[in-house]
């Protein structure tokens, strides 16, 4: 839930202007690992690279194929011993791929939050329910995964470079006694991350000042951490946790 799901919760605290104070979460392996052979999808090779096996299933990533992925993973396994393109479906894959959360904020803001590590198409949706209606925003990265773009564009340039499938985003307000209408998304581009790559590096390298605040600080790293280390805690405990408690200083006062 950090690694994963933290730019998702950085984004919760920016959008309500409040940091988490109450978590509960539940979470299980349900696709990957041992569960591939369940479900049909697992095959028998350690890695994907130099195997056979691996040639065709749509879950491996190519890393020799990519001149990215081929620098940054496979040349550099000499220094650190990681593989990058192990099998997914191997007995010793642990990590939850289907994960809920419940969380509740400084300023009385609750939160569902779901994610699926195995979707079959790649964004999010997320539905704001206030005192004049509801606002959401949809957005699509990619609307299904082409076993042969993935195999491209998977790993280092994930992001960077607009998938080869279609994507969009969404905005549409529903406001109380009146009909849903729908607002642009100016700038929105797919790839450079949304086009946030491009604004993100004008304020930081080239003096611009970005009129909606959304330059992050040290703090504001912390409090993404904390939504997930929350959750990690309360899928061992089973309990509910309390923010607070992983801290050593008061970081949920909002500035």
């Amino acid at each position: 839930m950090v690694h994963k799901a933290s730019h998702h919760f950085d984004l919760v605290n920016w959008w309500l202007g409040a940091a988490p104070v109450e978590v509960m979460a539940y979470g299980r392996l349900f696709f990957y690992g041992e569960a591939g052979q369940r479900h049909g999808y697992a095959r028998g090779y350690d890695r994907a690279h130099g195997s056979p096996e691996a040639a065709d299933d749509p879950f491996a990533i190519d890393l020799a194929a990519n001149p990215h992925l081929r620098a940054l993973y496979l040349e550099a396994e000499a220094e650190d011993g990681y593989h990058r393109d192990q099998n997914v479906f191997a007995p010793g894959v642990t990590i939850e791929d289907d994960m809920s959360v419940l969380a509740r904020y400084t300023n009385g803001a609750t939160m569902t939050y779901h994610l699926t590590a195995y979707s079959p198409w790649e964004g999010y949706r997320v539905m704001f329910n206030g005192s004049r209606g509801r606002v959401e925003l949809h957005v699509v990265e990619n609307d299904f995964v082409s076993p042969a773009g993935a195999k491209g564009v998977k790993g280092a340039l994930h992001g960077a470079e607009a998938a080869v499938e279609d994507g969009s985003a969404r905005i549409t307000v529903h406001p109380f006694w009146d009909k849903p209408r729908e607002v642009q998304v100016p700038g929105h581009t797919r790839e450079g991350h949304g086009g946030a790559d491009a604004r993100m590096t004008a304020v930081l390298f080239g003096g611009e000042n970005d009129p909606m605040g959304r330059e992050a600080s040290a703090r504001d790293g912390a409090l993404a951490l904390l939504t997930g280390l929350a959750a990690n805690r309360s899928f061992e405990t089973g309990l509910p946790v309390q923010v607070a408690d992983l801290l050593t200083a008061d970081l949920l006062t909002v500035d």
